[in-house]
């Protein structure tokens, strides 16, 4: 087996495409409103799925965290150290939620972190200097 893909499973479809959209850069060409999103980033196959209509699909209902939730995150890498800050301060000017200003690791990355509008988190690093 080899990885192809991951998803996250959204409770307001239109709110999620349009964060990672026009605050993340995903390219997403399908309307704020349908069922599940597709979309390839670098290469990794990236979805969408609104929670109601996996649960219909799947005959069961699953039980989701609110707010801000540590289960897994999105790692997206910048060029370099700087670019970990500016793109820092960006997402937070077109509304992500910040969960961790950037700061350099013992083990050399320098890192960030925000939230999606539903909790998700997301991790901008760079090895780089």
């Amino acid at each position: 087996m080899r990885l192809d893909g991951f998803g996250i499973f959204v409770k307001d479809m239109a709110t999620m495409v349009r964060f990672y959209r026009d605050v993340l850069g995903f390219e997403i060409k399908e309307d704020e409103n349908t069922s599940n999103v597709f979309l390839e980033k670098d290469g990794t196959l990236f979805l969408l799925y609104r929670r109601t209509d996996f649960e219909k699909m799947t005959n069961r209902s699953f039980g989701y965290i609110d707010n801000i939730n540590g289960h897994y995150e999105i790692a997206l890498s910048v060029e370099n150290y700087a670019a970990v800050d500016l793109t820092f301060k960006e997402v937070l000017s077109k509304g992500a939620i910040p969960v961790l200003e950037p700061t350099t690791e013992p083990w050399g990355q320098r890192t960030c972190y925000i939230a999606d509008p539903e909790g998700n988190l997301i991790e901008i690093g760079s090895f780089n200097k």
